[in-house]
């Protein structure tokens, strides 16, 4: 996302891309998962478990998980450092770029629409809602 826009045009923005996230036929990732495999393309590599729980700030065996499940959809791949066969290297794949390729026009068509979104006076719990113009 980028900082153009106003806080509720991003959150409407955030909004988009996830329902049609949840309505596609692709894979069901958790946001965790999703950090990870942002991290991984989005970053110079080479990415290891040690490094990956250090940029997100968060344990290797969540990483762990993580990189398990996106190995499962073949979106991002593990492979042992021949340098140091201690350590492991998270690699891209085709199919990871595909579904980034994907995640970005999904955001564009949402960014097209965050226009519409626009957030509501506070709730009686004082939650903000959104709601469509």
């Amino acid at each position: 996302m980028t900082s153009q826009g106003n806080p509720d045009q991003q959150i409407g923005i955030l909004r988009e891309t996830i329902v049609a996230l949840v309505r596609s036929d692709g894979p069901d990732l958790s946001a965790r998962q999703l950090a990870v495999l942002l991290s991984v393309y989005l970053s110079e590599g080479p990415h290891t478990v040690r490094g990956l729980a250090a940029d997100l700030n968060v344990s290797k065996p969540a990483i762990t998980r993580a990189l398990d499940r996106l190995g499962e959809l073949d979106l991002a791949r593990r492979k042992v450092d021949p340098a140091d066969r201690r350590s492991v290297l998270v690699q891209r794949t085709p199919r990871g770029s595909t579904f980034l390729q994907d995640l970005q026009k999904v955001m564009q068509e949402a960014t097209k629409n965050a226009a519409e979104v626009r957030l509501l006076p506070a709730q009686a719990n004082g939650e903000p809602a959104l709601r469509a113009v």
